[in-house]
């Protein structure tokens, strides 16, 4: 089974890897086999291969990479009863212990013994099938492509971020990098009720497809503007009630407070490899409520319904597409960090 392996750290193969060959034998009684057609590159998966690890998770020995897919049914288990053969689907890539107190207590994405692909030890999905749970396996309607389906797992992120921050319809927003992350977190901020959504970067490319996204984001470039002077200017020095910290920057999060409102809210979504630097007497006077998220629980069918309703259009976001042959390319390129681009895929044989 050819797969785009990360040996070591800048290091990428597509090779055949025997170990997935024997695990994927089983099928046990409610899983289904699926063969995979679109592939995303996540971040994540860029930073394990220029980095080699992502805080205590290190990429000690080979691993497969790729966690954000689409793909076919082609085998169903003895007792799996909503999917069947020929089903398009998307997949949730973090599989719980069912017995933990997490996942009990319905917080399973926060559960210590969570599986989640491409994170070691275990693989992730660049290769042409896997092995998932019917229950974290999802049917597409006729109308959402592979490629969309593909960008649920992003999108996911974004809806549980504007979940945790309660927003209310008419709120105003402010959403801190343009970025994957960023541009999802802004559509599903808007599919939530806000009236406005300011978003900041440094590269002007992601700030027209962002401005592009909807009339009612306003793109605001760093380097030029400063975004507390036009989020006061245009809320009469009230602020926005919501900050998004998409960055994953420590300068970015010393500022989260800045343009909030009083009793405003700040989720932070960007992962911060070290400690920051946080400030409490900002966060106080203004009684700010302050939100962490990691991954998503419960949003997947969320987000292939407003797919497939409009509500939400992540089109625009995919920039560059790559067959599978040219994987290792691919990454060399997301690694250089584009600025033109916010989402690449890869294609699958099929």
């Amino acid at each position: 089974m050819q797969s785009l392996v990360l040996e070591k750290k800048d290091e990428l193969s597509l090779r055949d890897f025997p170990a997935i060959d024997r695990e994927e034998e089983t099928l046990g009684p409610r899983d289904v086999r699926i063969k995979l057609h679109t592939v995303g590159i996540c971040g994540s998966d860029v930073h394990y291969y220029t980095h080699g690890r992502i805080g205590p998770f290190v990429v000690n020995e080979p691993m497969i990479l790729g966690h954000e897919a689409s793909g076919t049914v082609i085998e169903t288990g003895s007792e799996v009863r909503t999917l069947k053969v020929g089903d398009r689907v998307c997949m949730e890539p973090g599989i719980p212990d069912p017995n933990s107190r997490a996942t009990q207590l319905g917080m399973y994405n926060i559960d210590p013994a969570v599986r989640f692909w491409a994170t070691p030890p275990v693989h992730g999905i660049l290769r042409p099938t896997c092995v998932h749970p019917e229950a974290f396996t999802f049917k597409l309607p006729d109308n959402v492509s592979f490629a969309e389906a593909a960008m649920v797992e992003p999108l996911a992120v974004g809806v549980h971020a504007a979940t945790k921050a309660r927003v209310k319809p008419g709120d105003n927003a402010l959403v801190m990098g343009a970025g994957p992350i960023g541009l999802v977190t802004a559509l599903s901020a808007l599919a939530a009720g806000c009236a406005k959504v300011y978003v900041t970067d440094l590269a002007e490319k992601k700030l027209e497809i962002a401005g592009a996204l909807s009339p009612a984001i306003i793109p605001v470039n760093v380097t030029s503007q400063d975004v507390n002077d036009v989020v006061k200017r245009d809320t009469d020095g009230w602020g926005v009630d919501i900050v998004f910290e998409a960055t994953g920057s420590p300068h970015a999060a010393k500022t989260v407070f800045e343009a909030l409102c009083p009793g405003g809210c700040v989720v932070m979504i960007g992962g911060q490899p070290d400690p920051i630097q946080y400030d409490a007497g900002a966060a106080m006077i203004r009684e700010a409520r302050v939100e962490n998220i990691f991954r998503y629980a419960h949003v997947f069918p969320r987000c292939v319904g407003m797919l497939s309703s409009g509500a939400i259009n992540v089109k625009p976001l995919i920039t560059r597409t790559f067959d599978f042959s040219d994987s290792v390319q691919a990454f060399e390129i997301a690694a250089s960090a584009p600025p033109a681009d916010v989402k690449m895929q890869i294609e699958l044989p099929q």
